[in-house]
Parts: C-alpha cells; sequence; structure tokens
C-alpha cells in the first residue's frame, strides 16, 4: 500500500494506540515516522538520522540491518517461516535450545519458549505455583511470591502482580495477586532512610527477615539482577544478588532471574547472574534474545523442576500453557545467529565502551540537575533533582526528563526517559565516535534544559 507522509502521519494519529504514550499529548505534535535504519542509526521519512541511544527499547544488540543477522533470517525463509512447537519441533528452536543451555548458568537444562520478556516471567510464576504442587514432596501451600518495590517485571496480570510501579500498575490492583513486597536497594533514596556510607545493605536485611518469614507459603522470590531496569536504572550494591540465592536456597523458596533487560551483555557479562556466580532456578530472557530483530523469549529452569511435570497424560501434570508463534523458526535462526555475534567478539570489546560511558557519565554528574548517576555495564541512568543537596524531585507536570529528551531528537538523538530519570542504553556494538557524540549531546542538552531553573 503507497501512501505519503502525510497520509501516514494522518493513519498513525487516526489508528494506531501507541504503548505507554499519553495520546492526547501525542496527537497535538507531529509522529517521528521512522523509515529505515542502519547500524546503530534510525533514519526518518525527511532522510534524517537518529542515534538509536536505548536500543529501540533495549533490545537492540549489534545495530540494525546487520548483514549476518538478515542473512539468517532470508535463509530460514527459505526452509519455513512458521510452525508450532505443540506437540512437534523445529530445527531452529531445537538447537537454539541446545546453545542457550551451554551458555547459561550451569544446571539450567530446560528451555520454554514464549514470545516477549513479560510471558517469560509469567511462564516463570506459572510454572514455580505448579511446581510445588507436584514436586516429590508436594508443599501446595506456597502459593505467593516475594518482589522487590519498585519492580516491573512485565505487563501480563501475573507480572504486574509482582510488579510495583504505581504509574503502571495500581489502576489494576482488584485484578491482582497478594506479594510480599521487599524494600530495594535504592541507595540514592534509600527506603529505609540510611545512609550508603554507613549502610551495611540493610535492605537486604529486610529481604531475608521477609523470607524467612513467609516461607512456608512461599515460592519464589522475583528479582532483576544487578539493575532494576524500570524502576528508574537501580543498581544492586555487589554481592546482592549472591546473598538472595543463598537466603532463598536456605529457605527452600524458588529463584526468577528476570534478565530481560540485563541479559546478552546489557551488563558486560553475557548473563547478569555470571557476575556473582549465581544460578536461578528460573532465568528469564528475551529483548537481547534475536539481538533486536524479532519477538522471541526464552525461560530456563532446572531438570528439578522439570521432572515435577512428568507423568502419565491423565495425572494432569503437564504444564498447560503456550502461546501461538512459541519457538518461532525465524526468531530462532537469528537468535542462533546473534549469539555467535556476541561471542565472536562483541562481549570482547564490551569493557572499554563501558569505561568510556561512565567517563561521560562522570562529566555529566557535576551538571547542577543531576542528582546521581548508576551504571552497569553499558546502561546506565542519569536522575534529575531540582535540588541537588536536598535531592528534592522536579514536580512531575514539568516533564523535565521528557523535555531532555526532546531536545536531544532535535539534535539527532533517540532518548527516553523513566520519570526524570533518563535512560541511556545503546546498541552494543556502538561506535566510540557515535557514543561520544551521543553523549556530548545529552551533556548540552541538560544544560540547556537546566538554565531556566538555575
Amino acid at each position: 500500500m503507497d501512501a505519503s507522509r502525510e497520509q501516514l502521519e494522518s493513519w498513525d494519529r487516526d489508528h494506531v494506540w501507541h504503548p505507554f504514550t499519553p495520546m492526547q499529548a501525542y496527537a497535538a505534535e507531529k509522529p517521528l515516522l521512522i523509515e529505515r535504519a542502519h547500524g546503530c542509526l534510525l533514519v526518518d521519512m525527511d532522510g534524517r538520522e537518529y542515534i538509536d541511544g536505548v536500543s529501540s527499547l533495549w533490545c537492540n544488540v549489534h545495530g540494525h540491518r546487520v548483514p549476518e543477522l538478515d542473512l539468517a533470517v532470508r535463509a530460514q525463509l527459505d526452509q519455513v517461516a512458521h510452525s508450532t512447537l505443540l506437540g512437534c519441533a523445529n530445527v531452529p528452536a531445537t538447537k537454539l535450545a541446545r546453545r542457550l543451555v551451554e551458555l547459561a548458568p550451569p544446571g539450567l537444562t530446560r528451555v520454554f519458549y514464549s514470545d516477549d520478556g513479560a510471558t517469560a516471567v509469567e511462564v516463570a510464576l506459572k510454572m514455580a505455583f505448579q511446581y510445588w504442587r507436584q514436586c516429590r514432596k508436594p508443599q501446595p501451600q506456597k502459593t505467593r511470591f516475594l518482589a522487590l518495590q519498585g519492580a516491573y517485571h512485565g505487563d501480563t496480570l501475573g507480572d504486574v502482580s509482582v510488579g510495583d510501579l504505581a504509574r503502571f500498575h495500581h489502576l489494576f490492583a482488584p485484578l491482582l495477586f497478594p506479594t510480599v513486597r521487599a524494600p530495594n536497594h535504592y541507595c540514592y533514596r534509600c527506603p529505609l532512610g540510611l545512609q550508603r556510607a554507613s549502610c551495611r545493605i540493610d535492605c537486604l536485611e529486610a529481604l531475608e527477615d521477609l523470607v524467612r518469614e513467609h516461607h512456608e507459603t512461599l515460592a519464589a522470590v522475583v528479582v532483576e539482577p544487578l539493575m532494576q531496569g524500570a524502576a528508574g536504572m537501580i543498581a544492586a550494591p555487589a554481592g546482592y544478588l549472591q546473598r538472595v540465592r543463598q537466603i532463598t536456597r536456605a529457605q527452600q523458596v524458588l529463584l526468577i532471574a528476570d534478565e530481560v533487560a540485563v541479559g546478552f551483555g546489557r551488563t558486560g557479562t553475557l548473563f547478569a547472574c555470571a557476575q556473582e556466580d549465581v544460578v536461578p532456578d528460573f532465568l528469564c530472557l528475551a529483548k537481547g534474545l534475536t539481538g533486536g530483530y524479532l519477538p522471541l523469549a526464552a525461560t530456563l529452569t532446572t531438570e528439578e523442576v522439570f521432572r515435577a511435570f512428568l507423568g502419565r497424560p491423565e495425572e494432569g501434570r503437564t504444564f498447560c500453557h503456550g502461546h501461538t508463534y512459541t519457538g518461532n523458526p525465524l526468531g530462532a535462526a537469528v537468535a542462533l545467529a546473534n549469539l555467535e555475534l556476541l561471542q565472536a567478539g562483541v562481549l570482547q570489546a564490551l569493557p572499554a565502551k563501558v569505561s568510556r560511558l561512565r567517563e561521560h557519565l562522570e562529566r555529566m554528574a557535576g551538571l547542577p540537575m543531576v542528582g546521581d548517576i548508576r551504571q552497569q555495564g553499558l546502561m546506565a541512568g542519569i536522575e534529575l533533582v531540582c535540588d541537588k543537596s536536598s535531592k528534592r524531585a522536579f514536580p512531575p507536570e514539568q516533564r523535565l526528563g521528557a523535555q531532555v529528551c526532546r531536545a536531544a531528537r532535535e539534535r539527532g538523538v533517540l532518548l527516553r526517559p523513566l520519570g526524570d530519570v533518563i535512560v541511556v542504553m545503546p546498541p552494543l556494538a556502538i561506535t566510540d565516535a557515535l557514543l561520544d557524540r551521543l553523549c556530548d549531546v545529552l551533556y548540552n542538552c541538560l544544560q540547556e534544559v537546566a538554565l531556566p531553573f538555575e
């Protein structure tokens, strides 16, 4: 269907309901229509280029139009685009399962495919729930989950139940199951009112107390390893994840590691759990799994969990959950190519880029409206405040984060804020020159937007 830019803009306003977007405000502005891309640049219908500063929502790894990934999709199209995984297999999904098991923390030997990060976590929640009814020593009273303040694990109702972002979740409270809530590791705005310099990671002690108190009814603890993403890029102190694993194991509670945002090199290693030698009971993967090309997710688990679902069909032990495009061959084929590229040199090149980003962030830290900067690997959050000494936030209606991102977009850098936290998460393959340009633009925009408030 041929259409002019004006027609497309009209159709977008008239028909497309954009996610996480205030549609009344959006309709009043000229939409940005991306037509094509190359490398780490997106190109609109006027031919203007934009640095993809948030990896097309945290999923792009190698950039756009990557020859190896394009070839993987085209080659698979010559075989089969889709066939169901319900009761039969396909070649790329089978190969990918084997490769994920080889690369994942040891002991995670079973792979259940789904479509996106939300479904990957939803699968883990349901598996954990059912496991305790069918394991060797059933404990059907284990029906609850513990998650952190500020948690975001997706938008299905199970994920929203373990989530804790008021602007996303609280409207749906009547539909949700109750969750045990532990204080998160938000050191800049400590939920316990403590100072990081003298704190002994008391939020971790609080989590341990809650797990000990509720262990008889807890099915699992759900965490984002190393960094809470949508909470505002909240970095965990060193050793936090390892201690959570020790606590859950001691209290016979399963551990669900949501690596949807932090996996596939984003924090500097292929999987974030590896940095603290943690093997969770469930590892949830999506976003970077296909390099940002196609929707595909995977939930990895152990033989112990898998065996609880075995039995004669009439026993009703089957995991009755699935998706039409589970194990889609196109997605699996490009995921295999993505993993090859990651192992072929992308991961080895990350430390230098991580250091380069850190240098830029340290320069931004001196700006008057920058209250805190949090970084893990090639992902970072810059928290904007009205007053640095008191950490006083800007009034929400001023939308400072959105103002900064708007200014950056006018200068050819696409960013998306989390409230007044500016997210910096470029593709792992970004060149030094583009990373410098991205950070220079952001630095200048922070200065520009800050001027009226100084």
